[in-house]
């Protein structure tokens, strides 16, 4: 960092992400976040992972990002507002979870992401770096809460004071010092169980995880063997994905609409009836949810899904 004082670097990093439309940003200096190894360690040794294998391979690396990217000094973590206020309107309808309504976000965050490594590297050209955005071996919601974003709620989702849990983090893991922020260091869920009252198939833990066996959206989202019949009544004809825990946490009473067109749902979706959904082909569910997080998942199985919550 020859030319750029590690302010000057900060602050214009700092405006970089202000104009990527990023809601919330900061950065955490790298360490290895030993204090959170016990309680990964456990749920993994549990199962609660189940088929999410994936993240019980080196989770060591997961709370250390050095073990990642060598060199590795600091992460900036983003967030990014996707709630949407237009929702889907006709009673009975089968739901799918908010997160889904847009576009890929992957295909939304990894670009900016990216676009601000490039700038970076264009003032510290020698610098290193991984882009992570739920794609990396990175405890992003951990790191999230070490730069300052907000609190693992009780649901164990990442809560942010001004925009509540509906917000897509991002990670940037680089190899050059910056001025860091505070960890959030608070508990502002206080004595609230709403969250864990309000699961239906009682899949939240008291220790802030999740038991993914249990997990709606685990369920409906990434298992391709039917779901458990004694699951079924539970859905509350969900059938890809839940927010049952986001939609009771008061902190989501002051969610405002994402600035960022793409997350928004289309009003096409919006008004589908439950016949709609009923006689949904694969034709009409390509053209739909292109792009979007549900157009990867089985027509036949969401048929399927759609089938048992209608005649439930």
């Amino acid at each position: 960092m020859e030319n750029y004082g590690k302010k000057r670097l900060t602050a214009e990093i700092r405006k970089k992400a202000s104009d990527l439309a990023f809601d919330c940003f900061g950065i955490a200096r790298v360490r290895a976040l030993s204090e959170r190894e016990p309680i990964l360690k456990k749920w993994i040794d549990e199962g609660m992972n189940d088929m999410m294998g994936y993240l019980a391979r080196e989770p060591r690396i997961r709370l250390n990002p050095a073990l990642l990217v060598p060199g590795a000094k600091s992460v900036i973590v983003t967030g990014t507002n996707y709630y949407s206020e237009n929702s889907q309107k006709k009673a009975g309808v089968p739901v799918i979870s908010r997160y889904s309504y847009g576009m890929d976000y992957h295909d939304i965050i990894i670009p900016k992401l990216r676009e601000l490594f490039n700038f970076i590297k264009s003032k510290v050209p020698d610098v290193d770096g991984r882009v992570c955005c739920d794609s990396g071996q990175v405890h992003e919601k951990a790191w999230a809460s070490e730069a300052g974003l907000g609190w693992q709620g009780r649901h164990s989702i990442l809560i942010n004071r001004d925009f509540g849990s509906y917000i897509f983090i991002g990670i940037l893991i680089l190899t050059t010092e910056l001025d860091y922020d505070e960890p959030f260091s608070e508990d502002l869920c206080g004595e609230c169980r709403l969250c864990i009252e309000a699961c239906p198939t009682g899949a939240i833990n008291n220790n802030r995880t999740i038991d993914t066996r249990k997990c709606i959206a685990n369920l409906t989202l990434y298992k391709r063997r039917p779901i458990p019949p004694e699951i079924i009544p539970k859905l509350e004809r969900r059938i890809y994905g839940c927010d049952k825990c986001q939609e009771v946490c008061p902190w989501n009473k002051k969610a405002v609409d994402s600035k960022i067109p793409e997350f928004k749902l289309p009003q096409e979706i919006a008004e589908m009836e439950p016949e709609d959904w009923l006689m949904l082909t694969k034709e009409n569910f390509q053209r739909l949810f292109s792009g979007h997080p549900i157009g990867r998942k089985d027509f036949d199985q969401l048929k399927e899904n759609i089938r048992k919550v209608l005649e439930t």
